[in-house]
């Protein structure tokens, strides 16, 4: 999406940064982030520092930012004041996918499946033949059968958010967003989007950042759980959950996740207290 770089030719050029202190430095750099809503204060002179090829989960007391602070991170919402870079890139000079908690408005009605998925390779100018193949192999490579000559309305629940996800991820992103993607799923289908995610992380190293209200889910999806305030909002804890990937239902019982998951819920439980 930027502009190739130019290439070195003189001495006096920034040097280059080692590949492993490159990889260890923050994909996304938040400074000085501040929002309010009438006199609600949500955020003021926040910072965030959301490391690279990580699953952030977002979790904490309701009404305390949770999907604000996403939604302006991806543009959805504007900042009153702060700097968000990507790799000191802004917004717009990266490619990212948003997944909406509510995917039965946020996929087009009018288009089938297909040209649900297809519709932002449209918008980067792709020839149809690639937009087709692309979207194919995305669909494919999820294992499940999918009419996508159907209309959103055609297709359940799991299906349409299925689809949805498909669509943030067909155009490769740099960076991930889900704002509480399955809260409308049933069980079944719930768990099954959480493997099916699981897998797509494993795959991609795609940096990942995903609200959600269910502990359990975030403490499992992640390696790093970001835990915030009641507003205006404050980083209560950046816990980490170091078990190896896949994960499957016996990490539930596991020693370490059992203590990360109590250490959350005692952060979490102080913030709703405090008045």
């Amino acid at each position: 999406m930027s502009a190739v770089q130019p290439a070195l030719t003189s001495m006096t050029a920034a040097p280059l940064v080692p590949a492993a202190a490159a990889h260890s430095l923050p994909h996304v750099t938040i400074r000085g982030l501040s929002k309010r809503f009438g006199q609600a204060v949500i955020y003021d002179k926040f910072d965030l520092d959301i490391p690279r090829g990580k699953l952030v989960s977002v979790f904490g007391p309701n009404g305390c930012g949770k999907s604000t602070l996403i939604n302006m991170i991806a543009g959805l919402i504007a900042v009153d004041a702060g700097e968000i870079l990507f790799d000191g890139k802004t917004l717009s000079e990266i490619k990212f996918g948003y997944v909406f908690q509510n995917y039965r408005e946020a996929l087009f009605p009018w288009l089938r499946a297909i040209d649900n998925i297809e519709y932002p390779l449209k918008l980067m100018q792709l020839p149809k033949a690639e937009r087709r193949a692309r979207t194919e192999k995305l669909v494919a490579s999820f294992g499940v059968k999918l009419d996508l000559n159907r209309y959103p309305y055609e297709m359940s629940g799991g299906q349409q958010q299925l689809v949805s996800i498909m669509r943030a991820l067909v155009v490769e992103p740099e960076i991930l967003f889900l704002d509480e993607p399955f809260s409308a799923l049933d069980y079944e289908m719930t768990l099954f989007m959480r493997e099916q995610l699981q897998r797509i992380f494993l795959e991609t190293g795609t940096t990942t950042v995903l609200v959600s209200h269910d502990l359990e889910e975030a403490v499992y999806l992640a390696d790093r759980i970001l835990l915030l305030s009641r507003h205006p909002a404050r980083i209560a804890d950046f816990a980490a959950y170091d078990s190896p990937r896949p994960r499957s239902a016996a990490n539930l019982s596991d020693a370490e996740f059992v203590r990360v998951k109590a250490h959350c819920l005692d952060i979490f439980q102080r913030e709703v207290r405090r008045q």
